[in-house]
């Protein structure tokens, strides 16, 4: 869990400084939210539907749902390390983003007075409630908690850039944020709980993790190829590029979203049968 933590918090930074303090970072993330635009009236009203339902509200309901799932099956702690994990993630994205100042390189001059939005506070909200989801529930269905929650926050994130809401490495962040709040949770709940536990490999959620971790790894490696193929291109301004460079920028930051919730949620899955173990009886 430390190791983890550290990597995931190492991987934020790089994305903080890779995406925000470099004008090739900052060309390729106006590259791929001005590539949003293909093909945007299809979905834009879903994508709306799906970001607007994302509120203070609703994540308090949400998180209150949570809490009471682990307190059905009689886990107090688990039901305390998962609201902090919510809570944790989503008050550390809001400090990050008001917190962190965006240097104007003349890129995005029609943004540039909006400062900085990474992390995405959306793709934070979803994440953590999957990810604290999938602590709670019980073994017998984890696995496919995993599968949708991963799912629903990864398509959250892309929403995000579908409706010009957010720059892609802001929902990366956000879901290393949620990624290194996960394993702290799980250091809390390895001291809470260790005396008590009866740890099976048999709980053990292989197929899952791996299906998320390898699919999350290939779709990372085509984001890489296709923000490399753009490399050649970062003379051109964004608003100036043709519709192929814009689509590649577009599909494969999707890509990369959508490739870093499945390995954060793929070590997640990894671990959670020790995090959260049998007890006696």
């Amino acid at each position: 869990m430390v190791v983890l933590a550290i990597v995931q918090a190492a991987a934020l930074v790089v994305v903080w400084r890779v995406a925000m303090h470099t004008g090739l970072g900052q060309w390729v993330d106006t590259v791929a939210l001005t590539g949003n635009r293909i093909g945007q009236d299809r979905i834009d009203e879903p994508v709306d539907r799906l970001l607007n339902a994302m509120s203070v509200v609703s994540l308090v309901a949400t998180t209150a749902v949570i809490g009471f799932i682990a307190l059905i099956r009689g886990r107090i702690a688990l039901a305390v390390t998962a609201t902090l994990l919510v809570v944790g993630a989503n008050v550390s994205t809001q400090l990050l983003k008001y917190g962190l100042d965006r240097p104007d390189f003349g890129i995005d001059p029609q943004r540039a007075y909006a400062g900085n939005s990474l992390p995405s506070g959306h793709a934070t909200v979803a994440a953590s409630v999957a990810v604290a989801l999938v602590l709670v529930l019980p073994r017998k269905v984890r696995a496919l908690g995993a599968l949708l929650g991963a799912g629903y926050a990864a398509v959250a994130g892309v929403a995000t850039l579908s409706a010009g809401w957010h720059r892609p490495s802001d929902a990366v962040a956000a879901f290393l944020v949620v990624g290194v709040w996960a394993a702290l949770a799980g250091l809390l709940l390895l001291a809470l709980q260790r005396d008590q536990a009866q740890v099976s490999s048999a709980d053990a959620h292989r197929v899952a993790a791996a299906v998320l971790g390898v699919g999350g790894a290939l779709a990372v490696i085509g984001c890489a190829l296709a923000l490399s193929w753009l490399v050649d291109l970062r003379g051109t301004p964004p608003t100036e590029l043709s519709r192929r460079p814009l689509f590649v920028g577009y599909a494969g930051s999707a890509a990369g979203i959508a490739g870093t919730m499945g390995l954060v949620m793929a070590l997640v899955l990894t671990a959670v049968h020790r995090l959260v173990p049998r007890r006696p009886g």
